[in-house]
C-alpha cells in the first residue's frame, strides 16, 4: 500500500465572513522558526485592505447596535469553539514562535482565557467611565461610551497569538469593528482564527484579518476617510511615526507602540482607547428656594 499523501492547508483571508484569496492573487512563504516551510499565506494587496474597511463599515451598525450582553455572549462563543481546537493552535503557535508544546499549550490557554476576561467586561466597562456627573443647575449631566466606529489593527509581530487576541478582544468588545494585519512573519495563527471568529457567531465584517507586508497594508489604512482609529502595536518606531502623520488627516484616534506583557491581566486601557464618550444634558425642572426641584 502506497503512502498516503498530506493534504495541505490552504491559507486564506478572512473579509466580510467570507475567506477570499489576496484580489492580487500573490502569496509569500511562511517559515518556522528555524526557517522550514510551513505554508504560503496570501499577500493582502491595498485593494484587499479597502474591501476590508467597507465590510467592517457595513457590520459597524449592527454590531454596535447589538446589546453589550450579546457581545459578551459571543466574545464567550470565541473562546469556546477555541477550546474545541486547541490541539491546532498549539502546533500553529509552537511552529510559529519557536517554542515547545508545553509552552505553546500555554500560550493557547492564555489566549482562550482572555476572550473569556473581555467578554465579561463588555456589559460592565460603561458603568466604570460613564456615569451621572454632578453639575451646577437644573440638570441631569450623564456620560456614557460608544464605540469609535472601524479600527485598523496592527497585530503584535513578535506574539502570533496571545498578542493578536490581545488588540482584537478589546476593540470588538466595545462594539468597534476591526481591520487587522496579521503578524507578517507568523500570519498562520492569525488566519486560522478567521475560521473560529466565522463559526462563532461573530457577523461577518466585525473582524476582518489579512496577511502579508505590514507596511504595504497599514499605509493605506492609516491614511483612509473611513478608518476611525488605528492601534500600532505591530509598528516599529519608524513605522508608527509615518503612520500617525497619515492618520492625523482625518483626525484618527491612534494608539502607539508601547512595552506590553501580554501574559499580564490587561486593564482597560486598550478598551478605552476606542470608545468616545457621550454626554446628555436634561432639565429636572426650577429649583425652589429649598433647592428642591418641583
Amino acid at each position: 500500500m502506497s503512502d498516503r499523501l498530506s493534504v495541505f492547508k490552504t491559507y486564506k483571508l478572512y473579509v466580510g465572513g467570507k475567506f477570499p484569496r489576496s484580489e492580487s492573487g500573490r502569496v509569500y512563504e511562511v517559515t518556522d522558526s528555524k526557517g522550514n516551510w510551513l505554508a504560503n499565506a496570501p499577500l493582502s494587496s491595498r485593494k484587499d485592505a479597502r474591501d476590508a474597511v467597507v465590510a467592517a463599515r457595513k457590520a459597524f451598525g449592527g454590531w454596535s447596535g447589538a446589546t453589550a450582553y450579546n457581545r459578551g455572549q459571543v466574545l464567550y462563543r470565541v473562546a469556546e469553539m477555541l477550546e474545541g481546537r486547541k490541539e491546532q493552535f498549539v502546533r500553529e503557535v509552537a511552529e510559529a514562535e519557536g517554542l515547545s508544546k508545553a509552552k505553546a499549550a500555554a500560550v493557547v490557554d492564555a489566549a482562550i482565557d482572555r476572550w473569556v476576561w473581555y467578554a465579561g467586561w463588555t456589559d460592565k466597562i460603561a458603568q466604570v467611565v460613564g456615569g451621572a456627573n454632578p453639575v451646577a443647575g437644573p440638570y441631569f449631566n450623564l456620560s456614557s461610551p460608544e464605540p469609535t466606529g472601524v479600527v485598523a489593527v496592527l497585530a503584535p509581530q513578535d506574539s502570533s497569538f496571545l498578542g493578536l487576541v490581545s488588540v482584537i478582544a478589546p476593540v470588538i468588545a466595545t462594539g468597534n469593528t476591526a481591520v487587522v494585519i496579521a503578524s507578517e512573519k507568523a500570519p498562520l495563527p492569525a488566519l486560522s482564527l478567521g475560521e473560529v471568529l466565522a463559526t462563532s457567531d461573530v457577523p461577518g465584517g466585525v473582524v476582518n484579518i489579512l496577511s502579508g507586508a505590514t507596511a504595504e497594508l497599514a499605509a493605506p489604512l492609516a491614511a483612509h476617510q473611513d478608518v476611525n482609529a488605528i492601534d500600532l502595536a505591530g509598528a516599529d518606531e519608524a513605522l508608527a511615526k509615518e503612520l500617525e502623520i497619515a492618520a492625523a488627516d482625518n483626525l484618527k484616534r491612534v494608539l502607539r507602540p508601547q512595552p506590553v506583557d501580554h501574559a499580564a491581566t490587561p486593564g482597560i486601557d486598550r478598551m478605552t482607547a476606542f470608545l468616545e464618550t457621550k454626554t446628555v444634558w436634561h432639565p429636572t425642572g426650577a429649583l425652589g428656594a429649598s433647592g428642591s426641584s418641583y
